[in-house]
């Protein structure tokens, strides 16, 4: 089954899912000589496409929120925004600061009401049908970005927000982003490696419920997730494997009991959404649950909410802060 699939099925069961940052949101530094200029771009996106912009884009659209959070971490007030309101409520790491128009769903955005904001650019995913970016092409310019890489995950985020930085002349603020990434990452290794965690294994997984079934995903090695706890000197326990794209594999809660019996297990819900933790729900009171050594010795972690699995640099900032400090604790 496909993320896209599966994160249809998690809007269908579970409402919302899908399922201290470091660093600043503030605006672009005026250094941004791109930002200053008013010359043409030819930016190619990730579907080989050339898009041609007449300067800097200042109004800009974004239908999935991992594009959106680049936006809003560039210093980028997106004028439309796909079920804003879910943004808010998962992106905690990087609320939007203004308040932009909805545009439908993040699977099926509104032709009719991107087109009445007449953007200068739409800034979508490989996630989105080809048949709705044709649509969109058709009402302003749209930069493509590859959603997830399995191969390089967060090689493939730094290439999505260099490519979105250079089409809004802000450059600059990138370079930052990902400098007070990569300190960030080396601070959590160290603070595991100080606690005496380099090398302790851990599980990190969501679920949502379909017809009274607990079904779980493991967010696998090659997944974002599991890639940032690699790099901070974590092992991943799954050995399910997951999808090429987004690492994603699936499983259930005897699927659980595979894992080692001092595994750290983590994941994340929304008090926002109750259907978002069955871990917390669901599994309470289930018998294989309760019995499992992990659940036990209390190393079953619901990390903050606000942290989109799914997210940019500053979401991932944030899920180092709430790891490092739930296994820390």
């Amino acid at each position: 089954m496909s993320r896209h699939t599966l994160l249809t099925v998690c809007a269908v069961a579970a409402g919302a899912l899908a399922l201290s940052a470091c660093g600043s949101t503030e605006p672009a530094a005026d250094a941004d000589t791109s930002q200053k200029s008013g010359t043409a771009l030819t930016l190619t996106d990730a579907s080989g496409t050339e898009v041609k912009l007449d300067g800097p884009a200042k109004k800009v659209v974004g239908t999935e929120w991992n594009v959106v959070e680049h936006l809003v971490s560039l210093g980028v007030d997106p004028v439309g925004v796909a079920d804003a309101k879910g943004y808010n409520l998962w992106d905690g790491a990087v609320p939007l600061k203004n308040e932009p128009t909805e545009i439908g769903t993040r699977g099926e955005p509104s032709m009719d009401t991107i087109a009445t904001l007449k953007p200068d650019l739409i800034v979508t995913t490989t996630d989105l049908p080809d048949a709705a970016v044709k649509q969109l092409r058709e009402v302003a310019p749209v930069l493509k970005v590859r959603s997830a890489d399995g191969a390089d995950q967060l090689g493939q985020l730094d290439k999505n927000l260099d490519l979105i930085a250079q089409a809004t002349g802000t450059t600059d603020r990138a370079e930052q982003i990902k400098k007070d990434f990569t300190a960030t990452l080396a601070e959590g290794k160290q603070a595991l490696a100080d606690a005496g965690l380099g090398g302790a294994e851990i599980a990190f997984a969501d679920g949502y419920v379909a017809s009274n079934q607990v079904s779980l995903r493991p967010y696998t090695s090659t997944s974002l997730i599991g890639t940032v706890n690699e790099r901070l000197g974590l092992k991943n326990a799954w050995t399910v494997e997951g999808d090429k794209d987004y690492g994603l594999g699936t499983t259930d809660v005897e699927g659980l009991t595979t894992l080692n019996d001092d595994v750290q297990f983590a994941y994340i819900g929304n008090k926002g959404d109750a259907a978002s933790d069955p871990f917390g729900n669901e599994l309470k009171d289930n018998a294989v649950w309760k019995s499992l050594p992990f659940v036990k010795a209390g190393d079953a972690h619901r990390l903050p909410d606000g942290i989109w699995m799914f997210g940019g640099h500053e979401s991932m900032t944030a899920y180092v802060d709430g790891v490092v400090d739930a296994l820390t604790s």
